[in-house]
């Protein structure tokens, strides 16, 4: 190898450029997007490059100094081996001070002949004085060969939209765009999609791609998708420009001699921009040895064409435009706008026009917070067809009249969490719920329609059962409810909140189910909830989170219960009574055990006036009462109260029911701290093989029991019993709690304590 050629990866066009004509004059070459494959080491790769002798050929720009960039690591190598660097600039950036003292030839601006000689004479250095007179220049050209042009100029067939000035960030993905449109080299044509909702700035992305990798193609047209009836007009326009078809030939015979004519040309590309349905497109894709690229809001691209996902900008991409357009913003308030929008591309822009217009950063706040849709409909940058806010609004239109389902679906949806919400968990039976809804829960196919259909228009993500909003969608479309479709959306969204929740949070079984859940169950609004199922679940989401030791998210989110349902519905009701019986525990969990204690005390006073003392509510809140008694240090107060509700569940409920094993698991407990290991122990082993028979070896409830147990084995000196018993609950909490879980923790110093105490032998 002879010549090394460095660049940054926003250059490849040039590097390409470069390498070809330097091979094409007999040079032997390398290149990173030639020769080295997926997983190679970078590092590896140059230093053996350098260290063969080779040349540099290095390609300043202004990417090339950017100090993330491992050409940084190439030319500071060379130089410090004092070995032989070319540098060629390729744009006006002013070199660093250590390449201004080296003769760094111009290739930019040029014609590509002129450049094409500048280069060669670069690379082959001083030429030294000719042994003979040379001939009178002459203007006859060099014949094109079958590579690429200068990057830059434009191929003789072209209609691509004009080249947006303001284009920022996105070089990694445009490097990984070029490598998978080249990766097939030369074999049948390579299709790939750019997918992703609305404001990424697919279009944007691959007019950019096109502009700067026009070097490479002889051939690159533009198609409006969005219409699969217009496509082949404009295709039939490309076959009166290329000679394959006459301006009188009928759309369906030119489409098919533009077919033919692609298959036999190289070095094109195609850009169907916005196509919605993959099948509408199919028959329109062409073969032959070129390149299609399609930007779409629709992902479902997979047999016709390699997805690729556009994702929000990077962070430092987003500062950046928003600092350019911006000078005045800082970068802290930058990085914070960034935030509050997601970085997604049109909503930056947006921000960005409206801030230069002379906004200011608490003004724009301010509106984002309170009149999201509003805000988003200002600023609408020239590059984007509409402003976010529009788009939202005429996607949401066609689904409204196309499928209705899909449409309360999204609303419902805009009223939960950003997170994926479980669609397929949806298979608890709900009481009235939305016709409309109906019809998606309780059958398969049509849920998958429906979200099939939101993935389309780019208003969701749709993924193993589940639909995902962006934040900023849901803001906007929350922001554009009237006062009826909100009403509608919220019963809607406590159908999907009730379908989807499990019965109870004991069952290990439902842990998973209820994990994916609970962020929806914690962000839908309390006053919204009017059935008791969906009052339940949303308490039994604390509940779960209290299971793991979750207290900081479960003990604010219990008091917002509390105060809003005790506002609306008064002391006395369900509603109300069962939140603070939640809320009582979380109080208990974070220590404060008079604070718990006076409130299921006055609890247990409210139902007994209004059940009796042998209701199933009361015996709760008796129960409830009597654990807060004994962290408080009044054992003997909770024993007995203990005794009593457990008589008393064992009487009207029965003996295996988990509520009585409970009382009596609680009992066992207090018994053991007040030195009554033997009837401790009788009890504990009782309610041990109940729950081992009633609700399995690993359920929570059973292990409760079995650890107690083993505390009263040890405490009357049955110590191998106590270790042994000790050692599998262990395993099993750790299996089924995992190994932080509090009750782990607890049976893990149990099983300490034993183990310390074990004579040797």
């Amino acid at each position: 190898m002879e010549l090394f050629v460095s660049h940054a990866g926003a250059d490849r066009a040039w590097a390409e450029w470069v390498a070809w004509e330097l091979t094409d004059a007999g040079h032997t070459v390398e290149l990173d997007a030639w020769h080295w494959a997926a997983g190679d080491n970078f590092i590896a790769k140059m230093n053996d490059a350098l260290a063969g002798g080779a040349r540099m050929v290095a390609l300043l720009s202004e990417a090339y100094f950017e100090p993330s960039r491992f050409t940084t690591e190439e030319w500071t190598a060379v130089l410090a081996a004092k070995e032989q660097l070319v540098p060629l600039r390729i744009d006006a950036t002013a070199p660093l001070p250590l390449f201004r003292a080296l003769l760094a030839p111009a290739l930019y601006g040029l014609p590509e002949a002129e450049a094409r000689t500048v280069l060669l004479r670069a690379v082959a250095g001083a030429p030294g004085r000719p042994g003979s007179r040379p001939p009178f220049p002459t203007n006859a050209g060099r014949l094109r060969t079958s590579g690429p042009r200068l990057p830059g100029s434009l191929p003789p067939v072209w209609n691509i939209p004009l080249r947006n000035p303001g284009f920022m960030g996105r070089d990694g993905m445009l490097v990984r765009l070029r490598e998978a449109l080249t990766a097939a080299g030369g074999r049948p044509v390579t299709v790939h999609a750019l997918n992703g909702r609305g404001g990424l700035g697919k279009t944007q992305l691959a007019i950019e791609y096109a502009h700067r990798f026009s070097g490479e193609y002889e051939l690159a047209w533009w198609i409006n998708a969005e219409d699969p009836a217009l496509v082949p007009d404009q295709l039939a326009a490309l076959a009166v420009k290329t000679g394959a078809a006459q301006p009188d030939t009928p759309p369906t015979e030119a489409c098919q001699a533009l077919t033919e004519e692609l298959r036999t040309r190289a070095r094109w590309l195609l850009v169907f921009d916005n196509a919605e349905e993959p099948a509408a497109l199919a028959p329109h894709l062409p073969g032959g040895p070129g390149h299609v690229l399609i930007t779409s809001r629709n992902p479902r691209w997979l047999t016709y064409a390699k997805p690729l996902d556009v994702d929000v900008f990077a962070r430092d991409e987003s500062t950046a435009l928003l600092h350019t357009r911006v000078p005045t913003l800082n970068r802290p308030d930058a990085d914070r706008l960034a935030q509050e929008l997601d970085d997604l591309p049109l909503a930056l822009a947006q921000a960005a026009a409206v801030l230069a217009d002379g906004m200011t950063l608490a003004q724009y706040r301010d509106l984002f917070t309170s009149h999201t849709a509003q805000i988003m409909d200002e600023g609408q940058p020239e590059d984007y067809p509409v402003s976010l806010a529009a788009q939202i609004r005429l996607s949401s239109n066609r689904l409204a009249t196309s499928h209705p389902g899909a449409w309360l679906l999204l609303q419902a949806c805009a009223l939960l969490a950003p997170e994926p919400f479980p669609l397929h968990s949806c298979t608890q039976p709900v009481a009235d719920p939305p016709p409309e809804l109906a019809d998606l829960l309780g059958h398969p196919l049509a849920a998958r329609k429906a979200l099939r259909v939101l993935a389309r228009l780019g208003l969701a993500r749709a993924q193993d059962g589940t639909v995902q909003l962006h934040r900023l969608t849901q803001a906007v479309l929350r922001d554009q409810l009237t006062d009826e479709q909100r009403t509608r959306a919220q019963h809607a969204a406590e159908t999907l909140l009730d379908a989807a929740a499990p019965t109870g949070t004991d069952d290990p079984a439902t842990w998973p189910a209820w994990a994916a859940l609970i962020p929806h169950l914690l962000a839908v609004d309390p006053a919204a909830l009017t059935t008791e199922s969906g009052q339940g679940a949303a308490r039994d989401a604390c509940w779960y989170l209290l299971d793991r030791a979750n207290t900081a998210t479960a003990l604010p989110r219990l008091e917002h219960l509390y105060h809003v349902w005790a506002q609306q519905y008064g002391p006395d009701h369900e509603a109300t009574l069962w939140t603070a019986t939640y809320l009582a525990r979380a109080y208990d969990d974070t220590g404060d055990h008079a604070g718990a204690r006076d409130l299921d005390q006055d609890i247990l006073r409210r139902r007994r006036h209004e059940f009796g003392d042998d209701h199933p509510d009361t015996l709760a809140s008796a129960h409830n009462l009597a654990i807060r008694l004994a962290s408080l240090g009044e054992v003997e107060a909770a024993r007995d109260l203990g005794q009593d509700t457990l008589e008393r569940r064992r009487r009207i409920l029965g003996e295996d029911i988990p509520d009585t094993l409970s009382s009596a698991s609680n009992l066992a407990g207090d018994l053991i701290t007040l030195g009554e290991t033997e009837a401790a122990r009788d009890l504990a082993q009782d309610t041990l093989q109940r729950g081992r028979r009633v609700l399995g070896d690993d359920h929570p409830a059973t292990l409760f029991s079995a650890h107690n147990l083993a505390i009263a084995l040890a405490a009357l000196g049955e110590t191998e019993a106590a270790r042994d018993l000790a050692e599998d609950t262990l395993e099993r909490r750790r299996r089924v709690l995992g190994d932080d879980h509090p009750s782990t923790l607890s049976t893990a110093r149990v099983l300490a304590t034993l183990t310390s105490h074990t004579p040797g032998p």
